[in-house]
């Protein structure tokens, strides 16, 4: 059985582990962050607020890690690696200097399409307005709010060992066809990413222009 804990230290021959349960969005009730704190109290876990919006616990034991997910009653935040893994919303909808209430959306995102397999990790960032709050320009796929309230898309954006900033894909878009325009490019590179290739890497082998170019056609028909 898969215990969706990973592996955080070996110490003296003992190991210990750590697991991240699925907060979308990075919004959780005030009854499950409770939860979360009377499960580390229990089982005598380190909480690290991690970057994507997720809460880490860690410090745990091998033999725990089934009888805590049953104590949590909540999902893991990956099941697999290559996959969706995050999608980072800003809080729009309560921040002053949003354009647009991207909470919808990005929640929309998240319950159709987090978790779902791809060739490599993918993480998508929602942000209300220029700012980005959700490091829209490092993520695989970015949904942003411009000036004049219309969604623009960006591509191809990664972090860590091979740095790669975003390309704007397309602009002036209503929420709908924004939308449309993250299942179209999910579902592309799905389709045509080889194994292992982050998306920024599968937009530079086939060029910006040929991947821009299908992914807007495909949006035309849907």
């Amino acid at each position: 059985m898969n215990l969706y804990g990973n592996l955080q230290k070996i110490r003296n021959g003992e190991r210990t582990y750590g697991i991240t349960p699925h907060i979308p969005g990075g919004f959780i009730t005030p009854d499950n962050l409770i939860k979360i704190g009377e499960v580390a109290k229990k089982y005598k876990a380190i909480l690290k607020l991690t970057s994507g919006q997720r809460i880490l616990i860690t410090g745990l034991k091998e033999e725990d890690l089934s009888t805590i997910w049953n104590d949590l009653g909540m999902e893991p935040a990956v099941k697999n690696q290559l996959s969706v893994k995050n999608v980072e919303i800003c809080p729009a909808n309560f921040c002053k200097r949003s354009k647009y209430p991207i909470i919808g959306i990005g929640m929309k995102i998240s319950n159709n399409f987090h978790g779902m397999l791809l060739p490599n990790r993918t993480k998508i960032g929602v942000s209300g307005c220029r700012n980005a709050c959700t490091s829209i320009y490092s993520k695989d796929i970015g949904v942003l709010v411009d000036y004049n309230s219309k969604f623009f898309i960006t591509v191809g954006g990664s972090a860590g060992h091979n740095p790669r900033q975003a390309n704007i894909l397309v602009k002036e878009l209503d929420e709908r066809k924004a939308y449309e325009v993250v299942k179209n490019i999910l579902n592309y590179y799905n389709e045509y990413g080889e194994m292992g290739e982050k998306l920024g890497e599968f937009i530079d082998r086939i060029g910006i222009e040929t991947f821009r170019t299908n992914i807007l056609n495909k949006s035309k028909t849907s």
